[in-house]
This record gives C-alpha cells, sequence and structure tokens, in this order.
C-alpha cells in the first residue's frame, strides 16, 4: 500500500502519477468499449449478410428443384445427385 495521507491537511489533487495511471487505465476502457462497438457493428452487418446469402440460397435451391427435380448439388463440381427414387426428365 501506498503511504498514509494525514486527513488533518486534505490535499486537493492527486499525485501526478496517481493521475497518469488513472488516466491510462481509463484511455484503455474507452478504447476497448468503442473497440467492442466496431465489432458488434461488424457482427450485425455480417449478421445481415448471411440472412441475404440465405435467403438467395433458398430461392437458388426452389429454382434447382424446379429444373433438377432436387437441389442436391455437389459444391466442388456441379454434379447433380439424383435420388434413385425420383425420376429425371433425361431424353433418351
Amino acid at each position: 500500500m501506498g503511504k498514509s495521507v494525514d486527513l488533518a491537511i486534505k490535499p486537493e489533487k492527486i499525485t501526478p502519477e496517481q493521475l497518469q495511471n488513472v488516466q491510462k487505465v481509463v484511455d484503455s476502457i474507452n478504447r476497448a468499449q468503442f473497440d467492442i462497438g466496431m465489432i458488434e457493428a461488424k457482427k450485425h452487418s455480417l449478421l445481415h449478410t448471411v440472412v441475404e446469402n440465405q435467403q438467395q440460397l433458398t430461392v437458388m435451391q426452389s429454382e434447382f428443384k424446379e429444373q433438377y427435380g432436387t437441389y442436391d448439388i455437389n459444391l466442388q463440381d456441379g454434379t447433380i445427385k439424383y435420388n434413385d427414387n425420383v425420376e429425371t426428365n433425361k431424353e433418351d
């Protein structure tokens, strides 16, 4: 602990070193809170992007289902995986 102060003589200010230390701590807290706000704003934006992309995917799946009878598509090479129980519209 620091040295005690005679409270009969009340100091008007904390020491310059104490002031500098408390300013550093408060500044660090403020920066961290600002950074958290920026991260949350980015998170919010990314969540909207995910929802929009999910909606796009749903539309695409419906189009694939209508056109090919399935939306089971290999994302690596585009191969359509047909269910063996579903008839396909192939011309012989």
